[in-house]
């Protein structure tokens, strides 16, 4: 693949973040990023959840929040990539200016506020999806997931979530509830045991409802800035409710000194560089509290090779990253595997699952 992000990457940052991140879909949605020609490693393979994924390096959510380029995502190289966040219905999000780069240190700041089209238009491009590949269409290898959220107004949270389940449940592989973002009011308060446990209660039940051949995994998002008493309970919840997995983690409101001003005084979660030694910390405890018991994405920070390798030793079966394509382009993916794939036969695992966990050991 040839990397054309050198020429085009400073074009795209002359813009607004939002403005270059809606071109950036754009283009994605034409056919306009030729896709990865190169064969995964075979050591990268892994089973997760019952699911099998070529490679273990996954799009986070936030970048393709309506499901508008699924498969062009997984044609750069991607396992797996998560559409959304989606809230049942529409809505516009935070005001704006709300995405804000600070590029020297790797890093993006953003209180969009869950803005999507709502869960019906990003549902009927999942089924669009699905026709195709059922009518003899190009099929992009890899796994689809949907991250799902409330609508700001919304009392009852459970009911949000159940509606998102019902709707697409059939339509990906895999689910995630995510009670993390720090810029929906009240959002993260779902995380305490007992919202948590009767959250969770409603969406297994709705997944049960849905009578599926094959029920897709549910995961839960959690974040970064949790008390040692939350994460004993977000553990204990998810050893007891039967969820299928973690993923660790969202942005984090903390301002690491390295946040230059005046980005410092922008409310909203911060992820890329910065985020990715206090996300591998909760990850590593989250592993330990859990007993490896429990599936653990890591997400947080990555930027390399290394970095992916770092989150797999600590306790995650599989990665995602979105900040760092801001800055290194899509060819970083494939950057990723590779040298993901070398460091796992420098340290002699014969496979990625053999080195999950590795620094607990």
């Amino acid at each position: 693949m040839i990397d054309l992000f050198p020429i085009v990457g400073p074009v795209l940052r002359s813009f607004d973040p939002e403005t270059a991140h809606g071109l950036t879909i754009k283009a994605l949605s034409s056919g306009l990023m030729p896709p990865v020609r190169e064969k995964d490693d075979p050591i990268l393979r892994t089973t997760v959840m019952g699911l099998d994924f070529a490679n273990p390096v996954g799009l986070a959510a936030g970048f393709d929040k309506n499901a508008e380029v699924v498969d062009a995502m997984l044609r750069l190289g991607f396992g797996f990539v998560e559409a959304g966040s989606v809230t049942p219905r529409p809505q516009p999000g935070n005001p704006k200016p709300r995405l804000f780069r600070a590029q020297e240190q790797g890093a993006v700041i953003n209180r969009l506020g869950f803005n999507n089209e709502g869960l019906e238009p990003f549902a009927q491009r999942l089924e669009r999806r699905l026709e195709r590949q059922s009518s003899g269409g190009r099929k992009a290898p890899g796994i689809v997931g949907a991250n799902l959220g409330k609508n700001k107004d919304t009392v009852e949270a459970a009911d949000d979530y159940v509606l998102g389940v019902t709707r697409v449940a059939a339509l990906v592989d895999y689910l995630v509830v995510n009670v993390s973002s720090p810029n929906t009011p009240g959002l993260r308060a779902l995380q305490g045991r007992d919202p948590l446990r009767t959250l969770l209660g409603r969406v297994l039940d709705a997944r049960s409802a849905c009578k599926l051949a094959k029920a897709p995994p549910i995961l839960l998002k959690i974040a970064p800035d949790l008390t040692d008493e939350d994460k004993a309970d977000i553990a204990a919840v998810a050893l007891e409710s039967g969820i299928d997995g973690l993923i660790v983690s969202n942005t984090t409101i903390a301002r690491p000194a390295e946040i230059p001003e005046p980005l410092r005084a922008e409310a909203g979660g911060l992820s890329g560089r910065p985020l990715f030694a206090p996300s591998t910390a909760v990850l590593r405890e989250m592993y330990g509290l859990t007993g490896g018991k429990v599936p653990l994405v890591g997400v947080g920070g990555i930027a390399s090779g290394a970095d992916a390798y770092a989150k797999i030793r600590a306790g995650a079966s599989l990665v995602q990253l979105y900040s760092a394509l801001v800055y290194a382009g899509p060819a970083l993916v494939l950057a990723i595997r590779r040298d993901l794939a070398a460091l796992l036969r420098r340290d002699g695992f014969a496979s990625l699952s053999d080195a999950v966990g590795a620094d607990h050991r």
